[in-house]
């Protein structure tokens, strides 16, 4: 069978990561690796939570080489960990957090790092060694697992590396504000620096300003890798941003005029990845160029009846995708919107994604969401209903609406308008359906009489 590298750095002294500013040498990661490896517990799957983006690394890679099965959940709630023990009795949380209370046997990443660093050969992983299974996020309902092998994740990330520009030997040092754990972070954070020989940072800020100091120490090309709600929340805040190379976004659509806003302010290209946990990442635009989106050169797309299948290259099996594509000549598409996300109502279909666009591009907006709201009693049956949550401290709901009005068919206005002081957002961005429904249930018992009609709390 054929195997593949563990690393693409061709030298030992080539700079894997970054903590804290200070560069980690190829040597010095191969050294944790193995050290780690062989003080691993028994048990064939690994839970790895570690927040250090070096740690989880050298987790990984440690797990490759100990040949245990990493399990990458982008949730960690009570409930999923107790479905996470039925599909695996066997795993373990590995974790650099003292304050991890996981249900769980747990293994503490070791706080000495290892002694001896004298170069040694690179570890080859089996093409078709199982790796980790992924999950989903459960954003439309229970996680569900999905098996990565090896070869597969490494022929995804390498094409990645082509399309973004940095596989032509220039070392990037790459800032993630997503999680490891989470398909985007894991492909875009962490493999695609093993394999094209660039450097992670371990950090993973969250606040704008420690964003931007973060990725101010590092040198030299180097790039952000973010999401649309992380961007805008970034160009909204009132701080100096240090200048990219690179930007990378992925986990939602993009609007073009918020990726012009990057452009301008990093002063570097925005590149959108479209993907999913199924199937990795697939295709690539650059948002101010074009709508359209280009296939990995094996990846190719099946319309049947209205859905569309992804298949080929590192795709294992046909998959289907969650999103209405539409074909756009040999390897290139146009994004829709979320399958699920599709509304008629009186007639007239539209997507959450489109009135989401409208609602949060409203000056004083800071966030905002469309959702179909659960059948109420005396609703007709079958009446498709929109609600909305908006995070705009600034606005009332009468003007609020006015100003969505002029963008949108009235029938879209949401009823109710509900304001909130944030929402309930995952760490990339994402609202889980159930999330959003329990938010709209405590609105409904604060206030029941005011379901039928926009009311802001």
């Amino acid at each position: 069978m054929a195997s593949i590298a563990l690393i693409a750095h061709s030298s030992p002294d080539a700079v894997v990561a970054y903590r804290t500013g200070i560069a980690v040498t190829a040597r010095t990661f191969l050294a944790d690796v193995a050290h780690l490896a062989t003080c691993m517990p028994r048990g064939d799957h690994v839970l790895n939570v570690c927040k250090d983006r070096y740690r989880f690394t050298v987790g990984f890679a440690a797990s490759l080489l100990a040949k245990k099965v990493s399990l990458l959940p982008s949730t960690h709630s009570p409930q999923f960990i107790r479905q996470l023990v039925q599909f695996a009795p066997d795993v373990f949380c590995m974790t650099d957090d003292p304050g991890c209370d996981f249900d769980l046997p747990q293994f503490r990443y070791p706080d000495a790092p290892a002694g001896d660093t004298a170069p040694r050969a690179v570890p080859a992983i089996d093409a078709e060694q199982l790796v980790a299974y992924v999950f989903t996020s459960g954003s439309t309902g229970t996680p569900v697992p999905h098996k990565k092998t090896w070869g597969r994740l490494v022929a995804c990330v390498r094409e990645g590396a082509q399309r973004l520009g940095i596989a032509g030997g220039r070392s990037y040092a790459l800032l993630g504000t997503v999680p490891a754990q989470h398909m985007y972070g894991f492909e875009s954070t962490v493999l695609t620096c093993l394999q094209s020989s660039n450097a992670l940072c371990a950090e993973r800020p969250f606040y704008p300003v420690d964003i931007c100091a973060n990725l101010a120490r590092l040198p030299r090309p180097r790039v952000l890798i973010s999401t649309p709600i992380h961007l805008r929340t970034l160009l909204g805040a009132d701080i100096d941003l240090p200048a990219a190379d690179l930007i990378v976004s992925a986990t939602a659509a993009l609007s073009p005029q918020l990726a012009l806003d990057a452009e301008q302010s990093f002063g570097a290209p925005l590149i959108e990845i479209y993907g999913s946990t199924e199937t990795g990442q697939i295709a690539s635009r650059r948002t101010v160029a074009t709508h359209e989106w280009q296939l990995w050169p094996k990846v190719s797309l099946t319309l049947q009846d209205g859905r569309a299948w992804a298949q080929g290259g590192h795709v294992e099996q046909p998959t289907l995708m969650g999103d209405v594509l539409e074909a756009r000549g040999d390897q290139r598409f146009i994004l829709l919107g979320r399958t699920e996300d599709l509304v008629n109502i009186a007639g007239k279909r539209g997507s959450l994604g489109y009135l989401n666009h409208h609602l949060n591009a409203i000056p004083g907006v800071l966030d905002g969401t469309f959702f179909v709201r659960e059948e109420e009693p005396g609703s007709a049956g079958g009446v498709t209903r929109l609600a909305a949550f908006v995070v705009a401290p600034n606005l009332d709901a009468a003007s609020l609406l006015e100003r969505l009005r002029e963008r949108i068919d009235p029938v879209f206005l949401p009823r109710p308008l509900l304001f909130v002081e944030r929402l309930p957002r995952s760490t990339t961005g994402k609202l889980p359906r159930e999330a959003l429904l329990s938010l709209a249930a405590g609105a409904a018992e604060c206030a029941p009489a005011n379901l039928g009609r926009p009311w802001a709390r």
